[in-house]
């Protein structure tokens, strides 16, 4: 286990998911974006459910360009039963070998990295997504892929919490488009796949997970958040801090994402996240001054050129889909997650900011 996760919340993460190991054992995965925060729990997850619960280990093909893994990502993990091969998803894979299952988890999340790699963000959700879909037609494998909460935009209040069957409002001019529109292009690739050429396809879109292993270099909000507390300066909160966001600790993002990938009925789409409680980024500053050890002060300012404006007022998930169908319940709270990331931020954040 490297210093990137705390090994309690692996093993909590694989204690959840016993029920589901038979759909696990002997099984054969691709994983884009393996060297992603979210791709690297992955490896972790199926790492330890090959050590300790499979019948047989699954193995698992990892697919990463590496275009913004940081120093974490470039830590290729040799471990058995896994194989990575650098590739860019854009490109088409070469592959003859079966399929179980495709996570398609290739994508360039964060707002300042999407808006230095514009091109390429449209580039990894349609032409990748178009490119693993077919592989796994071929294959007829399980297609999972990873959208985004983005894709609401900023939505009418009247639609807070979103339902997957809200169709959101979001500007396909702007700095954020280059995410958000990708995103629901991957998304009618897998309708158009799921409905015309009998794919099994599932989408996951994720609410603003957050935990051990996000690299300080992230740029979203805890990061900077906990990188400022390591450098002893205040909080950068941008524009006027009433935005609000629910936030998801990675636990139970990961339960969320795996019971889809195994559970998932064809065709559909999921939310995935914590629906409680909707808070701004001050009361955020709040609770993690409460929790921090650390004197913590904010200070608002104006959005970096680095970092696109336009961003959602409000962003938060209905469940209810995920609880009926997959049994899906958050069970850490936001201040034992909270608790858990600057626990873990301690000894590996520099402070950098």
């Amino acid at each position: 286990m490297t210093d990137f996760f705390l090994s309690s919340d692996i093993a909590e993460i694989v204690d959840r998911l016993r029920v589901d190991a038979s759909k696990i054992s002997g099984k054969k995965f691709l994983l884009t974006g393996g060297q992603g925060f979210l791709g690297r729990y992955f490896i972790e997850i199926f790492n330890y459910l090959n050590k300790h619960v499979l019948e047989k280990p699954a193995n698992i093909v990892i697919l990463d360009n590496l275009i913004t893994a940081g120093k974490e990502g470039r830590q290729i993990p040799k471990y058995d039963n896994f194989t990575f091969i650098e590739h860019d998803v854009i490109q088409p894979l070469e592959w003859d070998q079966s399929l179980d299952y495709v996570i398609h988890a290739a994508g360039i999340a964060s707002p300042y990295y999407y808006r230095a790699y514009p091109l390429e963000t449209l580039d990894v959700a349609i032409s990748g997504t178009r490119n693993m879909l077919e592989l796994a037609a071929k294959s007829n494998a399980r297609f999972t892929f990873f959208s985004s909460s983005e894709i609401y935009g900023d939505p009418d209040p009247r639609h807070v919490p979103m339902t997957e069957s809200y169709r959101g409002n979001v500007s396909c001019q702007g700095p954020r488009a280059c995410y958000d529109e990708s995103k629901r292009v991957g998304e009618t690739l897998c309708y158009i796949f799921h409905t015309r050429k009998g794919v099994h396809t599932n989408v996951i879109r994720p609410f603003n997970v957050f935990g051990p292993g996000m690299q300080e270099t992230d740029y979203r909000v805890l990061p900077n958040f906990v990188s400022r507390i390591k450098a002893n300066k205040p909080l950068h909160v941008y524009g006027t801090g009433n935005q609000t966001r629910t936030f998801c600790y990675i636990t139970d993002a990961m339960v969320g994402f795996l019971r889809v990938i195994l559970r998932g009925i064809p065709g559909d789409t999921y939310n995935i996240g914590n629906p409680f409680p909707e808070i701004s980024m001050i009361d955020l500053v709040k609770r993690i001054k409460k929790i921090s050890s650390s004197e913590v002060n904010y200070e608002l300012i104006e959005y970096p050129d680095s970092y696109p404006d336009d961003e959602p007022n409000r962003r938060a998930p209905d469940i209810h889909k995920a609880r009926l169908i997959l049994d899906y319940e958050p069970k850490v709270m936001l201040d034992d997650g909270l608790n858990r990331f600057l626990e873990w931020s301690k000894d590996v954040y520099t402070g950098y900011q």
